[in-house]
């Protein structure tokens, strides 16, 4: 069975919704028809000349990558530099390029998530819950036959989702009462006839406010009633789901000079740039992948002895005082296994398909020893 890049490209922005990107990226298609056959799959944090080329050779007509290529106008492309270059060669060879950018740092299960796992933080959470995306409550009333189907319909349009749990639901049952206008087409009852009395159930999920008119097309298409009757219900919760950082607790605390051993293991790193000096043993961790900087006061707040991201610049370190640690362990290191994420997210679903991670190291800093 075919498969076509855009399924793989619904796949990614089920799990990652654009609607959850910062303002200023620039997440989603950068260049492609995505309406085309999928061949292959390369997965990298970066889209370079260096990729484009493995891509071509390995016959892979799509690159999923976490930084977008395209992040500002362009206004020629003429190939004089390496941007320029890789959106010829795409369009050349008729190579989709995709980015999932910080619509996936948002997301609980996304880049940080990987961080945490690999350091093996027990009782993760977000660090930074995002309280710009308000949530509803979405309530139908539905003849109990439908309820499972009705329930699936939401679950299916992004409904239900409470933290690390999904198709989250509540319902109780009642009494509805209608009664059909001569032009009406019921399910149950004549037109113009007597008031009717049904078993109904209220079911309450609770969706992201940006689904409402998608959840609603997909309670209506189950085509149950003729008119649904349902409720949204704006809220004040802050989902999360959604947001910036990621905490946790290492299972046994560890001395400074032990825990930066042990980041550096983990990470596969070959330096940690580190400021400030924590109040006691490191317990709690504080994460962001890239540069995470405008976090601090955050990882502070939540009470962590380590805050761990990358793109630290001089000054900056001053501010982890003599309550934290602050360690810079590069953003290239800290963001390079989200490739892993895309393979987790795809392999699995297209197991005839070639998904591979690039073999291109595309970090742009070297190190001299």
């Amino acid at each position: 069975m075919a498969v076509y890049i855009k399924d793989i490209i619904k796949i990614i922005e089920n799990f990652a919704p654009l609607y959850y990107q910062e303002s200023y990226d620039n997440a989603g298609v950068q260049v492609g028809d995505v309406e085309q056959e999928a061949k292959g799959v390369l997965v990298t944090l970066d889209i370079t000349v260096a990729v484009m080329d493995e891509a071509i050779a390995k016959g892979c007509n799509c690159i999923i990558a976490h930084h977008p290529l395209i992040f500002s106008a362009i206004r020629k492309i003429t190939g004089k530099n390496e941007t320029e270059q890789c959106i010829i060669k795409a369009i050349k060879h008729n190579i989709v390029l995709y980015a999932a950018h910080t619509n996936l740092d948002n997301m609980l299960l996304g880049v940080n998530k990987v961080i945490a796992d690999r350091l093996q933080l027990r009782d993760a959470a977000i660090l930074a819950p995002d309280t710009r995306h308000s949530l509803c409550k979405f309530i139908c009333y539905v003849p109990p036959a439908y309820v499972e189907q009705v329930k699936n319909a939401i679950f299916n349009a992004g409904g239900g989702s409470i933290g690390n749990y999904s198709e989250c639901s509540f319902t109780v049952s009642g009494t509805g009462t209608f009664r059909p206008g001569t032009d009406a087409d019921p399910a149950i009852g004549v037109a113009g006839g007597p008031r009717e009395a049904v078993e109904e159930l209220k079911l309450e999920v609770l969706i992201p406010a940006y689904l409402s008119s998608a959840v609603l097309n997909a309670v209506r298409a189950v085509g149950y009633y003729e008119e649904v009757a349902y409720e949204i219900i704006p809220l004040n919760n802050t989902d999360q789901g959604i947001g910036a950082g990621y905490t946790g607790t290492l299972a046994t605390p560890m001395e400074v000079p032990a825990f930066l051993a042990y980041l550096k293991d983990r990470m596969q790193l070959k330096v940690i740039r580190y400021a400030g000096q924590p109040r006691g043993p490191i317990r709690k961790v504080a994460v962001c992948g890239g540069s995470g900087s405008f976090l601090l006061q955050a990882a502070k707040g939540a009470q962590a002895d380590i805050f761990i991201t990358a793109d630290y610049k001089y000054h900056q370190f001053f501010e982890a005082g003599n309550d934290i640690l602050i360690a810079d362990i590069g953003h290239y290191e800290s963001e390079i296994f989200t490739n892993g994420l895309f393979l987790e997210l795809l392999a699995s679903r297209y197991p005839g398909l070639k998904i591979e991670a690039t073999s291109v190291c595309t970090n742009p800093v070297k190190y001299y020893y």
